[in-house]
């Protein structure tokens, strides 16, 4: 046999990267140095707003972060196909140090895709158990570490590594990444600020005032259906609630609304105060600046039926004071990206946004003070000023918030005839009870063997009249059932 033919015979040689892995190769070392960059100044932030206390996100690291999901989807079949094919062109190769290298290697990768993937929570796929995610949190953020040192191992055993070009790679990627950090320095997004004295004047005799002291659009403040979509049985609870209904689209004080606004206008020619009234009962016509008008159609108009939305509860950053009369400081709150689009990809985008990253959205709508009764004083507490009705200068109304304080339940009146065995630390304790949910936002609250609960936001109560009025007999079944019982002899 000729040399010719003896090596036509032999096993033609594969290179492990050859020509058009070679090309896919670059562009995951593309993908994966935009993705380094970016993970960088999200890291960054998220550090500087644990070692801070601060919270330093905003719309552009929305978009940043976005940008992230993307990439990341991007990179998913290069990732697979080039480790396919690796792995296939490598197969039986003498070099077993760099095979085995490489098996971890893209084990890790396909590992840190998916935790990524199981973060998003795309449709079909919604991890809601916090500890699950928490697991794959650390899981995506150690991963890449892991997948770099593995990596440098496995070249190691293999071709030379071009360290000037991954040095240079490194220095340029942290000098953007610590201009773009500094500049989120100067401006940190404060909390629980109180609104400008000056912003009162545009909403007295309610004590209310936002927090920049101008309006606030309707629209931003009527996003319940918005809420819905991730938080349908909080939703749900909310929708029959008297706090839904307490504005024009409750009948008793629709009526009574109607003449007070006509005896003040007869009065003083305006309406204004019958603010007083608005603060806690129609915040959203009234913080958007629809309430002063003397024509305005309590039953046509947009925000007629509001009540207190959501938003209204969940905007509030700061109680100016336990005087009662809605002395509250509320912002219009900083959305996600796309989240009053009508377009069904930029929606869809939105609400990925949220699921995959929702700490913003959580710092933005659930503060410490919600869990507090002073919370609850902003509007349970109720004092009548002379501008309401010329009367005296100061005239007490209902006041269930220091009934609570001074009862035995709360724990501080001495001079209560009962106390219960253990005191009540707030009035969500009783009046927004746990409920079996999968909502996106239910936690462990009751331990980790009873399963995902939420806070019941039906607000049971006394109140059973509106429930009865609005023809939901199943609803007034549910305050009773609270009501049973509840008094001590």
């Amino acid at each position: 046999m000729s040399n010719k033919e003896s090596s036509s015979n032999k096993k033609r040689y594969v290179r492990v990267v050859g020509p058009r892995l070679r090309v896919l190769l670059f562009g995951i070392f593309v993908l994966f140095s935009l993705l380094g960059a970016n993970s960088a100044y999200l890291s960054s932030i998220t550090f500087f707003e644990w070692f801070n206390g601060e919270t330093y996100q905003n719309y552009f690291y929305q978009f940043m972060f976005l940008a992230h999901l993307l990439l990341g989807l991007l990179i998913i079949l290069p990732i697979v196909f080039f480790g396919f094919f690796h792995i296939r062109n490598a197969w039986n190769r003498p070099n077993k140090r760099a095979a085995k290298v490489g098996y971890a290697l893209f084990t890790i990768s396909l590992v840190l895709l998916l935790s990524g993937l199981v973060l998003m929570r795309v449709e079909g796929f919604e991890i809601k158990n916090p500890n699950v995610r928490t697991i794959m949190y650390w899981t995506h953020v150690i991963t890449p570490f892991l997948a770099i040192w593995l990596y440098v191992l496995h070249r190691l055993a293999g071709p030379k590594i071009k360290w000037k070009t991954g040095t240079g790679w490194a220095l340029a990627v942290a000098a953007v990444v610590i201009l773009m950090v500094s500049l989120h320095a100067q401006d940190p997004r404060k909390w629980n600020v109180a609104g400008p004295k000056e912003g009162v004047k545009y909403f007295e005799p309610s004590l209310a005032r936002t927090a920049s002291g101008n309006f606030i659009p309707a629209d931003t403040l009527m996003m319940d259906k918005y809420c819905q979509e991730c938080h349908p049985d909080v939703y749900e609870g909310w929708f029959h609630s008297v706090h839904h209904f307490s504005s024009f689209n409750n009948e008793p004080y629709l009526f009574s609304i109607s003449e007070t606004r006509k005896k003040i206008f007869e009065r003083d020619g305006n309406v204004k105060a019958s603010r007083w009234c608005a603060g806690c009962h129609d915040p959203v016509p009234f913080l958007s600046g629809a309430f002063d008008d003397p024509n305005f159609d309590m039953h046509k108009h947009p925000t007629a039926h509001a009540g207190i939305t959501c938003t209204v509860c969940h905007a509030i950053t700061h109680v100016n004071s336990t005087k009662g009369n809605a002395d509250y400081t509320i912002e219009e709150p900083v959305h996600y990206p796309f989240a009053k689009s009508e377009n069904t990809i930029l929606k869809y985008i939105n609400r990925q946004l949220v699921k995959a990253k929702p700490e913003f959205h959580n710092k933005t709508f659930l503060k410490p003070l919600h869990k507090t009764p002073e919370f609850c004083s902003t509007c349970h507490k109720v004092s009548l000023p002379f501008e309401l009705n010329h009367y005296k200068e100061w005239l007490r109304g209902q006041n269930h918030y220091d009934n609570y304080h001074l009862s035995g339940v709360s724990g501080h009146g001495a001079r209560s005839f009962y106390y219960p065995p253990k005191a009540v630390g707030s009035c969500n304790e009783c009046h927004m009870p746990l409920k079996n949910s999968l909502d996106f936002g239910a936690d462990f609250f009751a331990g980790s063997s009873k399963g995902l609960k939420i806070h019941d936001h039906l607000f049971q109560g006394a109140n059973t009249a509106i429930a009865h009025i609005r023809n939901e007999p199943d609803i007034v079944k549910v305050h009773e059932k609270f009501l049973k019982d509840s008094v001590v002899v």
